[in-house]
C-alpha cells in the first residue's frame, strides 16, 4: 500500500479536469469547480495530463497536488471574513 493515498480515495476518481478552447484548465472535486488555471499553469499541467494519462491514480494525484488543501482554504478564508464583516459593522456602530 501507498504511503501516498492510505485511505484510497483516489480510486474513487473525485478528481476531474476540463481543457476548453481557449486553453485554460478547470479542476472539479466531485463535479464542483475548484481550479482554474491559464496561461503558463495550463500548459504545464496539459503536457503533464498527457504523460499520465493512461494511469488513472497518476492522473488523480497530479489533479490533487495541483489543487492543493482547497477544503482547509475555503474553510479558514470563511473565517476570516465572517470575523472581518463582524468587525466592519461594529466599526459603523460606533462611528
Amino acid at each position: 500500500m501507498s504511503d501516498i493515498d492510505k485511505r484510497n480515495r483516489l480510486s474513487e476518481e473525485p478528481f476531474t479536469y476540463r481543457i476548453t478552447k481557449k486553453g485554460t484548465v478547470v479542476i472539479y472535486y466531485k463535479g464542483k469547480q475548484i481550479k482554474f488555471l491559464k496561461d503558463r499553469e495550463a500548459l504545464r499541467l496539459i503536457e503533464r495530463i498527457n504523460e499520465v494519462e493512461n494511469i488513472i491514480t497518476e492522473l488523480q494525484l497530479l489533479l490533487a497536488k495541483i489543487t492543493g488543501n482547497f477544503k482547509r482554504v475555503t474553510r479558514s478564508w470563511v473565517k476570516i471574513n465572517k470575523l472581518s464583516l463582524r468587525i466592519s459593522s461594529t466599526q459603523r456602530l460606533w462611528n
